[in-house]
């Protein structure tokens, strides 16, 4: 299947040419128009657009171009898309870059010069499209789950064992590890998907409430029972009843339970007649239950009828192949959910992320990601933008992501005190051109960041000048 390239400019004779010289090798779609741009890319998907900046020949200071940038990208960010600029706008091309442009050429346009360019950027949108999908394939497997590590990976192939059954599921797992994401994983693979998924926090809800909230009342059962109420019970009927913080449950609600997955029937409050139900169970804990049941604060008999299917949660620190990935599925959501343009991870961030401890887990990456998309002024987010010193080093990491962290660091600090300059930086850095290179292909470093930092310094600079004249 032949790439589609998508080519914008005002210039008719431009498009023509353009067309003309690389409709022989790819799917070729052009216009003049801003509009009918966006449509186009609506509908086709482009891999690859080139796209001049100023679209109104009678106004030059509108750029269409900038602002069909940022909807490209916020449509498809792995679009390459290539900005064409006058001879005088490089400012302006920056901030297409700034925008999440791949690349800027300035007229007049040489089309044996933009041809390598375009070949260039379909290369790179191939790659990345193909890593995409062969990490979408080893991380995604269930709704909502991202790991690559082998603990996860472990954790889906378990879980796709036991869905289908309708055996009781006890998940363990820290605050934060995604408990509630893996029992809605085990419902929409299971036989019952097509019915509720109903979840109960027994912590939330005071013991004087979580009986009637759990199994309902008879009209009239208490002061203030003017209806019939069905609980959460009745309510999954068909479905899975996912019960989170179960050992907060009060000892006369554990008996309760304990007989419904005996003999499948409950009793509303105040009810004269058993009801019986039809119901998968899947509870979940941060608690040492065997310890409680120890201490006699849980039912020994009701942990045994939970506990026949036990799945245990790494915690993030113990799956550090997964932060990354997990950083990036964020990201995406964020921008999408705050309508905010695509954005990336600095090789010194994903640093940073690696070296941190997360106490909160999976919950406590995603609350700091959500935060930085919402306040970051940029494209690129960095360890600031996170919250995070790119210098800490976390106790309780192994040896393999640290020598990570500290060569994506010692190398971006290089990158950066040499403005993006290759030769400069491997000299600082005591190696190869080859060897630096090496670096930053294998942690996917973008020296485009060091030298739009670069960029914005001269602009300072120039500013405080023209401030002082």
């Amino acid at each position: 299947m032949r790439s589609k390239i998508l080519l914008v400019d005002d210039e008719e004779l431009i498009l023509r040419q353009m067309r003309f010289a690389f409709e022989a090798a790819y799917d070729v779609f052009t216009t003049s128009s801003e509009g009918e741009a966006l449509a186009t890319f609506e509908r086709e998907r482009p891999a690859v657009v080139t796209v001049d900046l100023s679209l109104k020949p009678t106004n030059p200071s509108d750029l269409g171009g900038l602002r069909l940038v940022e909807q490209f990208l916020t449509l498809e960010p792995n679009t390459r898309v290539i900005v064409i600029t006058g001879n005088n706008d490089e400012a302006n091309a920056l901030k297409a870059v700034r925008a999440g442009a791949f690349d800027y050429y300035t007229k007049p346009i040489r089309l044996e010069e933009l041809s390598v360019m375009i070949r260039r950027a379909l290369r790179i949108y191939d790659i990345e499209k193909k890593l995409q999908q062969e990490q979408l394939g080893r991380s995604s497997t269930f709704q909502g789950m991202i790991g690559k590590s082998k603990r996860m990976q472990d954790v889906f192939r378990f879980v796709e064992r036991v869905a289908s059954s309708d055996i009781s599921i006890l998940i363990y797992g820290e605050s934060g590890t995604g408990k509630e994401v893996v029992a809605q994983a085990i419902h929409q693979q299971s036989q019952r998907k097509e019915h509720p998924f109903i979840v109960v926090n027994c912590a939330a809800i005071p013991d004087s409430l979580l009986e009637s909230e759990l199994f309902g009342h008879e009209k009239g059962a208490f002061t203030g029972a003017h209806l019939l109420k069905r609980g959460k019970f009745e309510l999954a009927d068909g479905g899975t009843l996912f019960l989170d913080e179960i050992g907060e449950l009060a000892p006369a609600l554990q008996v309760k339970l304990l007989r419904f997955l005996q003999d499948r029937k409950i009793d509303r409050v105040g009810g004269t007649s058993p009801i019986e139900l039809d119901v998968r169970i899947i509870a979940a804990t941060n608690r040492d239950l065997e310890k409680d049941v120890c201490n006699r604060i849980f039912r020994e008999d009701l942990y045994y009828r939970l506990k026949v299917v036990p799945i245990e949660l790494p915690p993030l620190r113990e799956r550090k192949d997964d932060i990354i990935p997990l950083a990036q599925h964020f990201i995406k959501q964020s921008c999408r959910d705050h309508r905010k343009p695509p954005k990336s991870l600095s090789s010194a961030a994903e640093g940073a992320l690696l070296m941190s401890s997360w106490p909160g887990n999976v919950r406590e990456l995603e609350n700091l990601i959500s935060r930085a998309v919402v306040l970051s002024t940029g494209p690129i987010l960095t360890p600031t933008d996170l919250g995070l010193s790119s210098n800490q080093v976390s106790t309780d990491v192994n040896l393999k992501f640290a020598k990570k962290a500290m060569e994506i660091d010692f190398v971006t600090r290089a990158l950066s005190r040499n403005r993006g300059i290759i030769s400069r930086a491997a000299r600082d850095l005591g190696i190869s051109r080859v060897n630096l290179y090496e670096l930053i292909e294998r942690y996917n470093i973008r020296i485009q960041e060091f030298k739009l930092q670069s960029s914005d310094v001269s602009d300072k600079t120039q500013l405080n000048r023209q401030e002082v004249v």
